[in-house]
């Protein structure tokens, strides 16, 4: 697996409590709205156009991050919205927004192009965020203390770089996490927090022998 940095200027300051990501949450006004378009398409098809517009861009970017590469993911994005388009009669509301149900058709592409060996397994993780995980651990914040993190998430099973990566660098609820991953709200919780315990423990071992 490879663990791939991405460099920002500056580093967002320290929160006491996560934030959830915008771009993930909404209102209730905004899921009735996508509800009428999910049922328009259900009808009809030709009208899923709104759906593939709002959401084109998040899937993409979704798919690219774990893969780095462009061409790539570009065509299983257009996969993942053929696949949706043809079986959105299939797609049952659960309380949640539609593009829970294309992350997980995005997820099952992209691991079937790990498999295909099309592509190789990235982690793009904002410098920030690292800045952050380690100022919940640790006063040292040093490029060396990055570098040990890096090299923990590398080892990093599967799904447990699946959950770090959704709730500490996309900054999503458990709840939509649970339903991508498909796994009960407190599950996904219950995981997370098991893997940064796990994380905190392996970290600060390292750093007794830095």
């Amino acid at each position: 697996m490879h663990v791939q940095r991405i460099l920002r200027p500056k580093l967002k300051p320290k929160q006491k409590t996560m934030p959830i990501n915008p771009i993930y949450h909404h209102t209730e006004d905004k899921l009735r709205q996508e509800l009428q378009w999910v049922k328009l398409a259900q009808d009809d098809p030709k009208r899923f156009a709104p759906l593939y517009d709002k959401y084109y861009e998040q899937i993409f970017r979704y798919i690219y991050q774990r893969m780095d590469d462009k061409e790539l993911a570009f065509d299983i994005t257009s996969q993942v919205f053929l696949k949706a388009m043809n079986n959105i009669k299939r797609y049952e509301y659960r309380g949640v927004p539609f593009s829970s149900w294309l992350y997980r058709i995005a997820k099952s592409e992209v691991y079937q192009s790990f498999r295909d060996k099309n592509a190789t397994r990235t982690v793009s993780v904002e410098t920030f965020h690292l800045a952050e995980m380690i100022e919940e651990w640790s006063e040292d914040t040093s490029e060396q203390r990055r570098e040990v993190l890096l090299s923990i998430i590398s080892e990093l099973k599967e799904e447990e770089v699946q959950l770090i990566e959704m709730r500490y660098f996309e900054k999503r609820s458990y709840r939509e996490i649970g339903e991508i991953l498909e796994m009960t709200e407190n599950n996904a919780k219950v995981k997370t927090h098991r893997i940064i315990n796990k994380m905190k423990k392996i970290y600060k071992k390292s750093y007794e022998q830095l």
